[in-house]
């Protein structure tokens, strides 16, 4: 069986989503999800694992520019290390530096409005997040 992944963009108040297709060749985003707390933000996550046969995550991990594991990624690192206790699931990490500033690049350069890049610009940075990663898969 081939392996299916989604990426995780975990910040402080959302959680951007993105799938692999079929083939793991391309990532598309899904949706944001607004935490709420542990229990709720870990329910959701079952639901989309389950809806889209997913068996692996893979978590964004913003480092500082110099590599190191600074205060965000410690907060990510917490966030997967209660995870894995609720949900038996194989996670990978992939560095995630730059990846939400190249996705609102992208979506300023597109023209979108301020106040629809807020609603995407998480889903963007996980497709982003997933594209690297499938990439240094092939």
């Amino acid at each position: 069986m081939k392996e299916r992944y989604l990426a995780l963009d975990v910040g402080e108040k959302t959680i951007g989503l993105a799938v692999s297709d079929q083939l793991n060749i391309t990532a598309q985003g899904l949706d944001t999800i607004f935490r709420q707390s542990y229990k709720k933000d870990f329910e959701a996550l079952k639901k989309v694992i389950e809806e889209y046969d997913v068996n692996v995550l893979v978590v964004g991990l913003p480092r500082r520019l110099n590599g190191e594991v600074g205060i965000q990624g410690e907060k990510v690192l917490k966030f997967v290390e209660k995870l894995k206790r609720e949900i038996q699931i194989k996670v990978e990490f992939q560095d995630e530096r730059m990846t939400t500033k190249i996705a609102e690049n992208t979506l300023i350069q597109g023209n979108v409005s301020r106040k629809k890049r807020k609603k995407v610009i998480d889903k963007l940075a996980a497709v982003n997040i997933l594209s690297v990663y499938l990439d240094k898969r092939s």
